[in-house]
């Protein structure tokens, strides 16, 4: 391992420190004042700068992102609001607006994107004809259960890891489980996610699944670029061409700007992932995302350019834009039978100086080039 510029193995590093802690590794905390109040987090910390927090109440989502003390991660005003503050389908479903804050939020488990009713016979409930569902579903507002959070030596390496379990849930209607694993090592500069999704229900259940990966200031800022490997652009919102603000290069904010979001088609690399990147204006910092393409092979751009709220997402997805009423009706909804599941695998990389971006940069492009 590499700590603080030294090649140490663990018992040189032991022979060093009272407490492995010295370097690096993981502490327990309770967010205690405001709306955050209650609100169970895990610090992960890694010797090499690399700082995240794990919201173990906000369904083992990302919050804080920082690497050597600078953020990456979007703070939108919000907090991370308790659970119990949280109301699915308030402001005709648009209350998980009033939620979304930190590096990664989640959305599903069984609905993602803009709001929609739908039919709810395959529960075989009366009372139950339909479900309705808010923006990106209930899955944010939902409290995890921590299985595991340690650190794990192998041959002179270590890996912090965090495991945990978040489970949607009702009496006649979808039960499906969610079981995150997280890890950073002692001495690195990656973030590497691990889901699985299960239905432990008896009835065929709906699935889709959203990653809303979310960057601020100062990675995002003036000039900031999106490099990614564009096949084409399948989909924009309206208000891309009634504002002209292009998807590729980040202008300053904007006052009153209205959000921009594309589906973009990306070339899968040979080893089967979609990987895209951030890269500041002056190629010093930036940020590397790759994922497994077969669960998640539909990818949406955000631009929140409002000032204020100055953020770019990064969204790989189960399905397309459309949503859920659109899935069900072209045949491509996910239907998951009693016991079967979904892995999703995603790994976000720090890059640290021009060599670091210049590599990323280079590996996307040998994958395919993207329109201007």
């Amino acid at each position: 391992m590499n700590i603080f510029g030294h090649d140490l193995s663990e018992l040189e590093l032991r022979r060093r420190v009272g407490d492995t802690a010295a370097a690096g590794g993981l502490r327990h905390i309770v967010l205690d004042n405001g709306t955050e109040r209650g609100v169970r987090a895990i610090e992960l910390r890694s010797a090499a700068g690399l700082e995240i927090d794990i919201l173990i109440d906000r369904a083992l989502d990302l919050g804080n992102a920082r690497f050597k003390g600078v953020p990456f991660g979007w703070r939108s005003g919000n907090g991370y609001r308790h659970p119990g503050l949280h109301e699915n389908n308030d402001e005709d479903g648009l209350s998980w607006l009033r939620a979304i804050d930190g590096l990664l939020v989640s959305a599903g488990l069984d609905h993602t994107l803009f709001g929609v009713e739908v039919d709810a016979s395959e529960y075989a409930y009366p009372p139950r004809k339909s479900v309705k569902h808010g923006l990106h579903g209930r899955l944010t507002g939902i409290p995890g259960h921590l299985l595991e959070a340690r650190e794990v030596w192998t041959d002179d390496t270590c890996v912090l890891r965090i495991s945990g379990e978040v489970v949607q849930a009702t009496m006649f209607g979808e039960h499906l489980k969610l079981t995150r694993t997280i890890e950073i090592d002692l001495d690195g500069t990656e973030i590497r996610l691990y889901d699985r999704v299960e239905n432990l229900g008896f009835e065929r259940t709906p699935h889709m699944y959203l990653y809303h990966l979310n960057f601020g200031w100062p990675l995002v800022d003036v000039g900031t670029e999106f490099v990614a490997p564009i096949r084409r652009h399948t989909w924009q919102s309206d208000s891309v061409a009634e504002q002209d603000i292009p998807y590729r290069v980040m202008p300053e904010p904007q006052r009153s700007a209205q959000e921009q979001v594309f589906e973009h088609e990306l070339v899968t690399d040979d080893e089967g992932n979609h990987r895209v990147a951030l890269i500041t204006s002056d190629g010093q910092r930036g940020i590397e995302l790759s994922w497994d393409a077969q669960t998640m092979p539909y990818f949406f751009e955000w631009q929140n350019l409002r000032d204020g709220q100055y953020a770019l997402g990064l969204e790989p997805s189960s399905h397309r834009v459309g949503g859920e009423a659109a899935a069900r009706a072209d045949g491509s909804m996910t239907w998951l039978e009693h016991g079967e599941d979904r892995h999703y695998r995603t790994t976000i990389r720090v890059l640290d100086g021009t060599s670091e971006t210049e590599a990323s940069r280079a590996r996307i492009r040998a994958v395919s080039g993207q329109p201007d």
